[in-house]
């Protein structure tokens, strides 16, 4: 089972580093003050927590606060309304959750058990239904020495064994905003007695589109509230909803907003487009990528992935939101057990995805929003870890990139591509090109091109030829191969053929024939005078005689 999002574990050799100062201040609103450093020597036992929680955190081998615990922890418990900004992977889950219990368990006389079917006092809303079942399971991991109980409800699974847990009675409601409106919708689940609401990555519902819906959930809630909110970007719309949420809020922030993890070693190959899964492949076999995740932009992209890994023999699985809940939590359990060493997921798992020791994260597709790029690296490094971030990007994706770049100030390392996968390589068009034709093709290629020639001598060769072909066939009564077997003209021979062709009744066609008393034809190559004209001008005139005259006989 994953640990929980937790504070720094002491290591034997640790040095303290002297505090960070904020720099960032000078950024906040005047409205909302940025707490104080506080001193890197700080310990849980000094923040006053109640036993049972300073118990949990003993037993897991958590001695100090992480630096955004350290600066929520202390207002959190004053009852203050909290701002955090800080990048994933800091232990914000425990800068809410720990306060959160403290202050619930404080509410009980010594022994004293919650009633049964007693509705939520405290509200976590989180995007995604990985992250809400993880902290969840920090407030279980944390009060676990505690008679407070946790529920997490989300969609996409039956939400029967979510609304027992309701009825049963719970002090802390972890909740995306979809499956909590629908079940307040039906009556199944009561806000009324809210006293601690949590919104966690933030920025992620505002790219979710789950604004609207935060607000109608806190629309429900008691005014008389302590509210928190976490986000690990401050957008202008997220602002304004803080300020709409909060009242007075104490800000702290740790880190520069859409930071990278100094500890990531980032690196970038041009690639083209159809390449990307040879190189993906030669990366995963060569290099020591123990536990990679892989993100691609689209879901159906990541299924064909996952199927072009397993034809090259490495095991993958995808998440996204097409799979259902059970064939999520089996992935993930497969991928943090070390049976799949390839998780390819899409931006849906970039937040909240907490695996311990991901060696690699390779961003496949470049996102469509530089803060996402921020968020997936976020993946690797944690804990106080290093970690690898390679990204892939083909010629569509250069402005993606510089957006990328220009948000982490700084230029991502240039590798180049392994010499096995440059080899010069011929494209299917010019492949075709290059293929012997059939004779047929050939035959059809040596050809003038049609389009080349002049519309009315185009007509004025094929008519010659037709004419050409008559003249060598006999006259008369009987019938050739250019007859239709009734005796009348071939039923694909031109005009002039079938009006100079005998009829049935041995009487001729003298239609345009001067010498057996017909009108001088229109197309005939003389003048009137008996000069000759220009062979083009000739065809052009016979063109429009001969249309005008096909038009009246229809």
């Amino acid at each position: 089972m994953n640990r929980p999002q937790s504070p720094q574990k002491k290591h034997p050799h640790h040095r303290p580093h002297a505090p960070r100062p904020h720099a960032e201040a000078q950024n906040a609103p005047e409205s909302a003050p940025i707490a104080p450093s506080a001193p890197v020597h700080t310990t849980f036992a000094a923040l006053s927590l109640a036993e049972p929680l300073q118990n949990a955190l003993k037993a897991d081998g958590y001695e100090r606060p992480t630096p955004i615990q350290a600066q929520a922890i202390p207002p959190a418990l004053d009852g203050r309304d909290l701002l955090g900004i800080a990048q994933t992977g800091t232990g914000k889950t425990a800068a809410f959750a720990l306060p959160i219990l403290n202050r619930l368990l404080a509410t009980l006389t010594q022994g004293e058990k919650p009633r049964r079917g007693r509705r939520p006092r405290a509200l976590v809303l989180a995007p995604t239904r990985e992250l809400a079942a993880q902290i969840a399971q920090s407030f279980d991991s944390y009060g676990r020495h505690t008679p407070l109980r946790t529920a997490v409800i989300f969609g996409g699974v039956g939400q029967n064994p979510q609304v027992t847990a309701i009825r049963n009675g719970l002090d802390v409601l972890v909740a995306t905003p979809g499956r909590l409106i629908d079940l307040h919708q039906q009556g199944l689940v009561e806000l009324s007695e809210v006293e601690f609401l949590v919104l966690d990555e933030a920025d992620r519902m505002l790219d979710m589109g789950f604004i609207e819906p935060i607000r109608r959930i806190a629309a429900l809630l008691p005014r008389a509230r302590q509210s928190m909110l976490f986000s690990a970007t401050m957008p202008s719309e997220i602002r304004r909803l803080a300020d709409s949420l909060l009242t007075s809020p104490v800000t702290v922030q740790v880190a520069p907003q859409a930071s990278t993890v100094d500890r990531i070693e980032q690196k970038l190959y041009y690639v083209l487009k159809e390449q990307k899964p040879a190189l993906l492949v030669h990366l995963l076999s060569t290099e020591p990528m123990d536990r990679t995740v892989v993100f691609t932009k689209t879901k159906h992209g990541a299924d064909r992935l996952v199927r072009k890994l397993k034809a090259a023999g490495i095991a993958g699985e995808a998440i996204h939101g097409n799979k259902g809940q059970n064939q999520r939590i089996r992935a993930l359990d497969a991928f943090r057990s070390g049976r799949v060493p390839v998780l390819v997921a899409t931006d849906v798992a970039a937040r909240g995805l907490d695996v311990d020791d991901v060696t690699h994260v390779v961003n496949y597709d470049l996102p469509m929003e530089p803060e996402s790029y921020v968020h997936r690296i976020g993946r690797t490094a944690r804990a106080g870890k290093s970690g690898a971030a390679i990204a892939f990007c083909d010629a569509e994706e250069r402005d993606l990139l510089k957006q990328v770049e220009r948000l982490i100030k700084r230029e991502i390392p240039r590798e180049r591509m392994p010499a096995q996968l440059v080899a010069p390589t011929v494209s299917t068009a010019a492949k075709a090109a290059l293929d012997p034709l059939p004779p047929r093709e050939e035959s059809r290629r040596a050809e003038p091109r049609r389009a080349e020639q002049p519309r009315g001598e185009r007509r004025d060769q094929s008519r010659e030829q037709s004419r050409g072909q008559s003249r060598e066939q006999p006259r008369g009564g009987g019938r050739d191969s250019s007859r239709a077997p009734h005796g009348g003209p071939s039923k694909g021979a031109h005009p002039s053929e079938r009006r100079d062709r005998p009829r049935d009744d041995g009487s001729r066609h003298t239609r345009g024939n001067p010498q057996q008393g017909g009108s001088p034809r229109a197309h005939h190559p003389l003048s009137s005078d008996g000069s000759a004209r220009p062979e083009a001008e000739a065809g052009q005139q016979r063109s429009r005689l001969f249309r005008g005259r096909s038009t009246r006989g229809r």
